[in-house]
């Protein structure tokens, strides 16, 4: 999964933030409206997510953690923090012929 560079991110959820508040300022604006949701969208691409408000949480979350977090938190498994036994795998001792 390629992911975009921490700066880039950055950059576009500030300019998202600051519309979605120039949006919220004067909603009956269609320039502002438009503009803001071409951030949005920008966002989703950036993100790979379908909805603006979840690439700017994304977005939020990616720029807050490791990359291995966030990647693990994406992918929704667990992290598993055992050790991997190494070697063939334990053969069963106990012969089933003589039962």
């Amino acid at each position: 999964m390629l992911l975009p560079a921490k700066a880039e991110v950055a950059r576009h959820l500030r300019r998202y933030r600051a519309w979605e508040r120039a949006m919220l300022a004067s909603p009956e604006d269609r320039r502002v409206r438009a503009t803001f949701e071409d951030s949005g969208y920008t966002l989703c691409v950036l993100m790979g997510k379908r909805c603006a408000r979840e690439a700017a949480d994304a977005a939020e979350r990616y720029l807050r953690t490791t990359l291995v977090t966030y990647l693990r938190e994406q992918s929704g498994r667990p992290h598993v923090s055992a050790v991997a036994r190494r070697g063939p795998p334990k053969a069963n001792r106990r012969s089933r012929a003589g039962r």
